[in-house]
């Protein structure tokens, strides 16, 4: 433990955090091992329906109901942070203004060697 150095863009991990694990109060670990008995019960409650022979129908995991039901309702769930919005400029308002300056930038240049009598239009019945 002495010997770990820290990363400059990470924090210390939990795990490896020593008042995480030395400084505890007893109310504190004895919450931390009901909530740990509760998860192991649930997940036995869940292995014995999941392997029994005998079984008609179907099982209901509601984590993955609440999952599922997160990813079709999204806008409820969603948190503008700095990211989000950082990437909704980069893929929504950029391209945009992008593409407006390619194409203003050419037909400008386009018009300019038309008036100077540089360009040589072809033959085009349909424009």
């Amino acid at each position: 433990m002495a010997d770990y150095k820290e990363a400059p863009l990470a924090s210390r991990p939990k795990t490896l955090d020593p008042n995480e694990y030395f400084n505890l109060s007893l109310e504190h670990r004895r919450a931390e091992e009901e909530r740990a008995a509760l998860r192991s019960n649930l997940k036995r409650q869940f292995q014995t329906q999941l392997n029994d022979p005998h079984r008609k129908a179907l099982i209901e995991d509601q984590a993955l109901n609440r999952w599922s039901y997160a990813r079709g309702h999204p806008y409820p769930y969603f948190k503008p942070t700095f990211k989000t919005s950082l990437m909704g400029l980069m893929f929504g308002v950029v391209p945009i203004f992008a593409l407006y300056y390619v194409f203003k930038t050419d037909r400008d240049k386009k018009e300019a060697d038309i008036k100077a009598g540089k360009f040589e239009r072809r033959f085009c019945l349909s424009s």
